[in-house]
Formats: structure tokens, C-alpha cells, sequence
């Protein structure tokens, strides 16, 4: 994984355990939508981070 996947990995258990431990409706609601924005962001840096390498001598 790469670093940036790392970080919203990380930023997304943050932000979802925030939300799970908030007091206040309007807090959680924020937190989770952070953690579903982040999660996102997550998905999209992992099948960026995919290095495919491309062999022009299959056969």
C-alpha cells in the first residue's frame, strides 16, 4: 500500500471512531460522513497505488 493509501486508512478508523463515540446527532452524522469521504479517497488511492507491469513478450 502506499503512503497515501496508509494515511486514509488512517484517517478514516480516526474519524469512524470519532463518530462512534460522539455525544451529540449532528457530530456523529459529520464524523461518518468524513469516514465515508475518507473511505472513498482510500478506495481511489489503492487502485492508484496498483503498479501493473506490462510484459510485451507474453506468449
Amino acid at each position: 500500500m502506499s503512503k497515501s493509501a496508509w494515511l486514509f486508512l488512517c484517517l478514516t478508523l480516526m474519524s469512524a471512531a470519532l463518530g462512534l463515540g460522539a455525544t451529540s446527532q449532528q457530530a456523529q452524522i459529520l464524523a461518518f460522513v468524513a469516514s465515508a469521504v475518507l473511505g472513498s479517497l482510500l478506495i481511489i488511492a489503492l487502485i492508484k497505488g496498483r503498479r501493473i507491469k506490462f510484459d510485451p513478450l507474453l506468449r
